[in-house]
């Protein structure tokens, strides 16, 4: 007599609500790593091992701070490729491998020209300074009377549209608004170039 098939258990993440093997491919796997490293490390042994990583790359750190250098095998080791703690700081590991690189606070204003007449001026860069999107999406709108929404741009991250030219009038709104945004880190993207606001 053949034996009954028993049923599949599946582990569900609590964080994304996805199978744990489909985690990486989740809206929020960076949330989701320490629940995966706690209750499924076999599924993920390379966050176990970027997780030791950057234990030991913060105890290095630790060591510098307080004075006492790691140029023996212990620090330089821990850090992958033999590179210093600040490089691994700056470099994240997206899923596949890939390295990304910390970006640049700068805050990127291109206007966009639409069917030769209508104008669409993009703001990028304000959330790495602490402002959340809906929120300026909603005091640009007010300000120069016009529709402005948060949309997701070409390369996937969250931009405000704000229709109309507002090209140079933006700057002065922009640093009085959020007094963390400096005018030195507002650039404008002209015929494809990057110049700098200030």
């Amino acid at each position: 007599m053949a034996e009954k098939p028993q049923p599949v258990r599946v582990l569900y993440c609590p964080v994304c609500s996805l199978p744990a093997e489909y985690c990486e491919f989740g809206p929020d796997f960076e949330k989701c790593k320490p629940w995966l490293i706690q209750n499924a490390p076999d599924l993920y042994p390379d966050l176990i091992k970027e997780a030791n990583d950057r234990e030991a790359a913060k105890a290095a750190e630790q060591l510098q701070s307080v004075g006492i250098s790691g140029s023996g095998d212990g620090a330089a080791a821990a850090t992958s490729g033999g590179t210093s703690t600040i490089k691994q700081e700056e470099v994240k590991r997206l899923p596949g491998g890939k390295i990304k690189k910390k970006e640049k606070q700068e805050v990127v204003i291109e206007k966009v020209v639409r069917n030769k007449r209508k104008c669409v001026t993009i703001v990028k860069g304000l959330e790495l300074f602490g402002v959340k999107l809906s929120e300026a999406s909603k005091k640009l709108g007010k300000k120069f009377a016009t529709g402005a929404s948060v949309v997701k741009g070409p390369t996937e991250k969250e931009q405000i549209d704000v229709q109309g030219d507002i090209f140079y009038d933006i700057v002065e709104f922009i640093t009085e608004t959020w007094p963390d945004v400096p005018e030195s880190a507002i650039y404008f993207i002209e015929d494809g170039r990057k110049v700098a606001a200030a």
